[in-house]
C-alpha cells in the first residue's frame, strides 16, 4: 500500500525576510555602532613575584604567612576571622618553631578575639589556645603569655554580652589547667568575677549547662588554693601511689601575699552559692526525676562550698596567721556566727536529701552524692565552729549508715559512689571518735571496723581506713592514758585496735608484691603502732602477736619444701620497712628466728638486706627483744647452712658473688660478737654448738666461717676446752687437705697465683691461728697425719682406679701441706716442736717407694714429695 501524500502548497513571494529569534539572547549590535573594546596583554616580571617574595617563609597551605594571617584576624567578615584562625592553626602545628619565636606576639594579636562577637570564632579561638599555643608555650616564661590574656579576659568578664562572658570564664579555666601558680596573682579578681556572674543567675542561667560550665571552672580555681590542692591531689591518687593533678612546682604561698583578701571574696560567695543550690530543689521535688544537668550543677556548688569551708579551717588553724588579725577578731566572730547560721538555715536543714517520684537506683546514685558531699561540709564547718548537737547527732547517724553501707544499693555504681565520698568523710573519724561523740562512739567503732574488714585490698578505701587508724593511733592512746576516761571506753578503743591490728599480716600476705606501695603504707602503720607501744603497755601484747602471723610473710617451711613469701620479691624500701617493725616486737621467739634465718638463706635476697636482716635482729638483741641463746643460733644456723656457689672453678672463686657475700656475713657477725660482751663468755655459750656443726662436715666455705668465729672469740693460750681441742685435732687436718686439693699449686701464671695463693690463705689462716694459739692442736693434726696415710692406703682397691688416684693426691697434699706451715715464720717454730712426727711421715714415704704397686708416674710424684720433706726436715731448728 502505497501512502498518501498531501499536495504542496504553492510558493509565494516574501516582502523581507523573518527572523526567529530565542528568548533572551542578546541582541546583536547594530551595523553603524563603534566597537569600544580594549584589548592588552600582561607584562610578566619574575624578578617581582609574590612567590619569591615568599621563598624560605613558613606559608599555610593557602600561600599566607603568621603575620598576613594575624592581620585577617581583625578582618570585618567573619568567615575571613575564622578561616585566619584556622590557618594559624595549621600553620603553628606544621612550624612550631613559629611559635617560639614570635608567641608573646601571636598572643598579644590574637586576644583580641576574646571580645569577638560571634561564637564560631570565639570557640576556634579557643581551641587554637588549647590545642597549640598554650601546650606550645609550657617550657617557657607563661607569666607573660598569663598576663596578655588575663588582661582581655577580665575585660570580657564584664561585657554586656552574656556568651562573651561565659566564653571568658572558659578560657580562664584553661589558663589555669595549664599555668595553675597564676591563680595567687588575679583571685581576688577572679573570685569577684565568680561572684558577679552567680548572683544573678536567674537571668543568665535559663540554660543549666551554661551554669555548669562556671561551676566548674570556679571548682578547678578553689582547687588549686594551697588548702585543697593537698586533698585534690590526695583524690587523683591511683593503686600505686600519689599522682600530682598539674607537674609544677607549688609556690604559691611564696608568691602571693594577698590570701587575707582571698578568704573575705570566699567568705562572700557562700551565700550565693548557697541560694543557687536551693533554687534547685524546687525544681527536683517537681520534676518525675533530677536531670544530669542539674544534678551536676548542685554536685559542683557542694564541692565549692565544701572548699570554701576548708579555707576557713586551714585560716583559723594559724597556718595563714594574717588573715585573722588583718579582718579583725570581731569581724571574724560575726562572720563565722554568719555563715554557720546560713549554713544551718539553706543547707543543713534540708538534709538528708531524697527522690520524690522517682525512687530507682540511678535517682537514688545522684542523691546519694549530694547527702554524701553534704556530709563532708558538715564535718569540715564543724572542726571550724561548733555545730548544734540536734544537727551533730543527725549527721553521726548518717555517718554511721555509711560506714555500713546502708546509705546505698545494692549496684556498682552506687558503690563506687559510696566508695568514692566515704573516702573524704574516713579523715573526720579519728577526731569524732575521741573528743566529739561519745554516745556514737561504740557504734562508729564498729562500723569503721567493719569498713576497714570489708574493703578490698589495696583499693583507696583500704588506704583511707589505714590513714584513719594512723592519725586515730596518737589520740586514742593519749585518751587512754587520761585519769578520767572509763575503763569501758578503754576496753572500747583496745578491742578496736586489737581488730585493726590483726589485719595487718593478713593484708601484707594477700596483696604479696603486686602493690609495694600499699604495702608500704600497712608497714608504715605497723612500725607506728610499734613505736607507740613503747609508751603504752597495752598495745605491746597485742604487737607481739603480729609475729605469729607475720611468719608467712616471710617464709614458711612445708615438709622441708621453703615458701618464701612477699617479702624476697619486694623493693628494698619496703623490705627495709618491714624490717624496723621488727626491732619493736618487745620479745622475738627461737621460732621466729628460724623463719627469718630460711629467709635470710633464699639465694634471691639482697646482700644488702640480708646484712641489714642481721642488723636489726642484733639491735633487737641489744634493746633486750631476743635472748642471747637464741640470737647466737640465729648467728651459726646462718654460718653453718649459706650456700656458696661452686660452679666458679677456684682461680675466680674470690670475685664469685654468693663468696664474697658470705664472707662480709662472716666479719659482720663476728664483728657483732665481739661486741655482745665479754668473749670469754660467749665462747663457751657457742663452743658446743660450733663443734656439733663442725662434725656435721659442711662445706668448705661453711668449716671456714665456724673456724673463723672460734678464732675470733679465742685468745692466746687458748680458752678452748680439752675436747674441743681433741674434736678438732681429728677433723683438721681432713679440712686442710681439701683445701689444698680444692685449690691447686702455683702455675707459671703470675696473677692467677697471687689469686690462688690469696684465697688459700683465706681458708688457712683460722687453722694456722688455732696452731699458734693451742701447740697441742698442731701436735694432733701431725701426728694424724701418719696414720691417715695409713688408713687410706691399706683401703685402696687394685680393680678402683678412683681410689689409688685419691690416695696419691693425699699424699701430694700432706707434703705441700707441711711446705705451707713451713713457710710462715710462727708455725716453723712449731713444727720444729714435733720434728719425730715430720720423720714418721717422711719414713712413711719412703716404705711407699720401697713398694712394688707404686706406680711409676706416682714414684716420681712421691720422690718430688720426699726431696721437699728433705729440704724441710734439715732446715728446722
Amino acid at each position: 500500500m502505497t501512502r498518501f501524500k498531501a499536495p504542496s502548497k504553492k510558493k509565494h513571494g516574501v516582502d523581507f525576510k523573518k527572523i526567529k529569534r530565542k528568548i533572551g539572547r542578546k541582541l546583536p549590535p547594530p551595523k553603524n555602532s563603534t566597537n569600544t573594546e580594549i584589548k592588552s596583554k600582561a607584562i610578566i616580571l619574575p624578578e617581582q613575584s609574590v612567590a619569591s617574595e615568599k621563598a624560605g617563609l613558613a606559608v599555610n597551605k593557602k600561600g599566607l604567612t603568621l603575620k598576613e594571617l594575624l592581620q585577617q584576624t581583625s578582618h570585618h567578615n567573619q568567615k575571613v576571622r575564622r578561616d585566619a584562625l584556622a590557618g594559624i592553626k595549621e600553620l603553628l602545628i606544621k612550624h612550631p618553631t613559629e611559635l617560639k619565636l614570635h608567641k608573646y606576639a601571636v598572643v598579644e594579636k590574637l586576644r583580641e578575639r576574646i571580645l569577638d562577637d560571634v561564637k564560631v570564632v570565639r570557640d576556634s579561638l579557643y581551641d587554637l589556645f588549647k590545642l597549640v599555643i598554650l601546650p606550645g608555650c609550657e617550657e617557657d616564661n607563661q607569666e607573660l603569655v598569663v598576663s596578655l590574656l588575663m588582661a582581655y579576659g577580665f575585660k570580657a568578664m564584664t561585657y554586656l554580652s552574656f556568651d562573651i562572658r561565659l566564653k571568658a570564664f572558659e578560657f580562664l579555666d584553661l589558663v589555669l589547667e595549664f599555668y595553675p601558680p597564676s591563680l595567687p596573682l588575679y583571685a581576688e579578681k577572679i573570685f569577684q568575677n565568680y561572684a558577679d556572674i552567680l548572683r544573678n543567675n536567674q537571668c543568665y542561667f535559663q540554660d543549666k549547662g551554661k551554669l555548669k560550665v562556671v561551676l566548674v571552672g570556679l571548682v578547678r580555681c578553689l582547687s588549686l588554693l594551697p588548702w585543697n590542692k593537698r586533698e585534690t591531689d590526695l583524690h587523683d591518687k591511683n593503686d600505686t601511689g600519689q599522682r600530682v593533678l598539674h607537674a609544677f612546682e607549688d609556690d604559691m604561698p611564696a608568691r602571693s601575699t594577698g590570701f587575707p583578701l582571698i578568704i573575705k571574696k570566699l567568705k562572700d560567695l557562700v551565700p550565693i552559692l548557697l541560694n543557687s543550690f536551693r533554687e534547685f530543689i524546687p525544681q527536683a521535688h517537681a520534676s518525675p526525676k533530677l536531670d544530669g544537668t542539674s544534678s551536676s550543677c548542685m554536685l559542683s556548688i557542694l564541692n565549692c562550698i565544701d572548699m570554701i569551708i576548708r579555707s576557713f579551717t586551714y585560716d583559723s588553724n594559724g597556718e595563714l596567721s594574717e588573715s585573722q588579725s588583718s579582718l579583725g577578731d570581731l569581724g571574724m566572730m560575726i562572720g563565722d556566727e554568719a555563715i554557720s547560721s546560713l549554713m544551718s538555715r539553706k543547707l543543713f536543714s534540708l538534709f538528708p536529701l531524697n527522690p520524690v517520684h522517682d525512687h530507682s537506683e540511678k535517682e537514688y546514685d545522684k542523691y546519694l552524692e549530694l547527702n554524701m558531699v553534704v556530709t563532708k561540709v558538715f564535718f569540715q564547718l564543724n572542726e571550724w565552729i561548733c555545730l548544734p548537737p540536734d544537727l551533730l547527732g543527725k549527721f553521726l547517724e548518717f555517718l554511721e549508715n555509711a560506714l555500713l553501707g546502708k546509705v546505698c544499693q545494692a549496684s556498682l555504681s552506687a558503690h563506687a559512689v559510696w566508695e568514692k565520698h566515704l573516702i573524704q568523710l574516713l579523715p573526720f573519724i579519728p577526731k569524732i571518735v575521741t573528743y566529739e561523740a561519745n554516745y556514737w562512739t561504740p557504734c562508729l567503732l564498729q562500723a569503721f571496723t567493719q569498713t576497714f574488714k570489708e574493703s578490698k585490698p589495696a583499693s583507696l578505701l583500704k588506704i583511707a581506713c589505714l590513714s584513719a587508724i594512723e592519725h586515730m593511733l596518737t589520740s586514742i592512746t593519749e585518751k587512754i592514758l587520761q585519769e578520767q576516761t572509763s575503763n569501758l571506753e578503754i576496753l572500747e578503743f583496745q578491742d578496736a585496735f586489737s581488730a585493726w591490728i590483726r589485719e595487718l599480716p593478713l593484708l601484707l600476705i594477700q596483696v604479696g608484691d603486686k602493690h609495694p606501695a600499699f604495702s608500704q603504707a600497712v608497714l608504715r602503720l605497723q612500725l607506728r603502732i610499734g613505736q607507740r607501744g613503747l609508751f603504752n603497755s597495752s598495745l605491746v601484747r597485742i604487737y607481739d602477736d603480729l609475729q605469729f602471723s607475720l611468719r608467712e610473710f616471710y617464709c614458711t617451711c612445708e615438709e622441708g619444701i621453703m615458701c618464701y613469701g612477699p617479702f624476697i620479691r619486694l623493693p628494698r624500701e619496703v623490705q627495709e620497712l618491714s624490717l624496723c617493725c621488727l626491732y619493736y616486737v618487745s620479745h622475738l621467739d627461737s621460732d621466729f628466728l628460724k623463719t627469718m634465718s630460711r629467709c635470710c638463706l633464699c639465694p634471691n635476697l639482697d646482700p644488702h638486706m640480708l646484712s641489714w636482716v642481721i642488723e636489726v635482729l642484733h639491735s633487737a638483741y641489744r634493746a633486750g627483744h631476743i635472748d642471747i641463746a637464741d640470737h647466737l643460733s640465729f648467728c651459726v644456723t646462718l654460718l653453718s647452712s649459706f650456700k656458696v656457689s661452686h660452679e666458679v672453678v677456684p682461680p675466680g672463686l674470690a670475685n664469685d658473688p654468693s663468696f664474697k657475700t658470705f664472707k662480709s656475713i662472716t666479719r659482720f657477725i663476728c664483728r657483732q660478737l665481739t661486741m655482745m660482751g665479754d668473749n670469754s663468755l660467749v665462747l663457751e655459750l657457742l663452743e658446743e654448738v660450733i663443734l656439733d656443726q663442725i662434725l656435721l662436715k659442711p662445706p668448705l666455705d661453711n668449716s671456714c666461717s665456724l673456724l673463723t668465729v672460734l678464732v675470733t672469740l679465742d685468745d692466746k693460750p687458748t680458752m678452748l676446752s680439752e675436747k674441743t681441742i681433741d674434736t678438732l685435732g681429728g677433723y683438721l687436718l681432713q679440712y686442710l687437705m681439701d683445701v689444698v686439693q680444692c685449690i691447686p699449686e702455683d702455675d707459671d701464671k703470675h696473677t692467677q697465683s697471687n689469686q690462688l695463693r690469696t684465697l688459700r690463705f683465706y681458708y688457712l689462716v683460722p687453722c694456722f691461728f688455732l696452731f699458734d694459739r693451742c701447740h697441742k692442736l698442731m701436735n694432733l693434726v701431725l701426728k694424724s697425719m701418719r696414720s691417715t696415710l695409713e688408713g687410706s692406703f691399706s683401703a685402696i682397691s687394685d680393680s678402683c682406679i678412683q681410689s689409688r688416684k685419691a690416695f696419691y693426691n693425699r699424699v701430694n697434699a700432706v707434703a705441700f701441706l707441711l711446705s705451707l706451715m713451713h713457710k710462715d715464720s710462727k708455725l716453723q717454730r712449731i713444727v720444729s716442736l714435733f720434728k719425730a712426727d715430720i720423720d714418721n711421715v717422711l719414713q712413711f714415704y719412703w716404705q711407699l717407694l720401697e713398694n712394688a704397686s707404686v706406680g711409676i708416674e706416682e714414684r716420681d710424684k712421691i720422690h718430688r714429695s720426699v726431696d721437699e720433706l728433705k729440704i724441710l726436715r734439715s732446715s728446722l731448728p
